[in-house]
């Protein structure tokens, strides 16, 4: 039981990056291309999963 909540909260945002995203596969564009853009989508997944707290903090 433990382990499944650890795991949860660790699969959700690969989970929104794959789905939202349509991040399923990875281009061969090269290693720095590809891994801006994934970083560039867990920070728009961020955003994602924290959009009701900034929207309650903006009022």
């Amino acid at each position: 039981k433990l382990k499944a909540s650890i795991r949860a909260k660790v699969e959700h945002p690969f989970r929104l990056v794959k789905q939202q995203f349509g991040y399923a596969k990875v281009r061969y564009r090269g290693l720095v291309k590809n891994t801006a853009r994934l970083t560039m989508l867990f920070a728009l997944g961020n955003l994602w999963m924290a959009r009701r707290q900034l929207m309650e903090a903006q009022g």
